[in-house]
């Protein structure tokens, strides 16, 4: 059986005229944690534009393998919306606000999309996503608020993982979610991700990040460092510990 379910070869992306990957290697395999980090610039966001099909870049050269189904499918021929229904999931560096749209509203159409045969009343799904509120530190609430409008930093990186909770994709990718949380936030953050992930053992997930202190919470089975566009270095645990004790100049 395919034990991988992501396969990056020599992926080129730009936008406008600049070029930002070039040259990305990088297979996943199901059920593992990844970690990619890499300095300011490096192209780690990009890359995860790029595999959710962000029309802002440009692809160039290379491939994205993505299996589903039993089959391999090149995904960069396809829409954002097609590769979210084949499972992936990405929570975003900046979510976007929407007013006028609920939090609960926007969740319970999700579920409900992906649900048909077993679609939620409004108090219903209430009573559904309570448990994963409470995973989060989350009052009831609010999923009575719109959508991000007037949200903290960490309100919104919590409603992209309250939204994968709900989603339950096979890829996951975090792009920065660490960024701009405060300690607690940070933790119930990670405990949302590492129970979704111990209900789910064959998801993937790749941790975007500059920073050790998530990985603290979600430890990562594999470790690549992106600089200047490509994949510089691969390993294990200890890379994460080399950079936090000597910095990105170390590789």
């Amino acid at each position: 059986m395919e034990n991988k379910i992501l396969k990056i070869h020599d992926l080129h992306a730009k936008i406008e005229e600049k070029e930002i990957l070039k040259g990305v290697d990088l297979d996943l395999e199901k059920g593992k944690i990844y970690a990619l980090m890499g300095p300011n610039g490096s192209g780690k966001s990009t890359l995860s534009q790029v595999l959710m099909g962000s029309p802002e870049y440009e692809v160039k050269r290379g491939e994205v393998l993505y299996f589903h189904e039993n089959t391999w499918h090149n995904i960069l021929d396809l829409s954002p919306d097609e590769r979210a229904k084949m499972g992936i999931f990405l929570a975003f560096q900046y979510p976007v606000s929407i007013p006028g749209v609920s939090v609960g509203s926007f969740l319970r159409q999700i579920y409900n999309t992906l649900h048909p045969d077993k679609k939620l009343t409004p108090l219903k799904f209430k009573e559904y996503v309570k448990e994963k509120l409470d995973i989060l530190n989350m009052d009831e609430s609010y999923i009575e608020r719109f959508l991000n409008d007037g949200f903290s930093g960490g309100e919104k990186k919590k409603t992209e993982i309250l939204q994968m909770m709900i989603v339950n994709p096979k890829l996951v990718i975090l792009d920065e979610t660490d960024s701009g949380l405060d300690i607690d936030a940070l933790r119930h953050v990670s405990s949302a991700v590492n129970a979704v992930k111990k209900q789910n053992t064959d998801m993937t997930i790749l941790i975007i990040t500059h920073y050790q202190r998530i990985l603290n919470y979600i430890k990562p089975d594999h470790v690549s460092i992106m600089k200047d566009g490509r994949i510089s270095l691969s390993g294990g645990y200890e890379l994460v510990e080399k950079l936090e004790k000597e910095g990105y100049k170390s590789i």
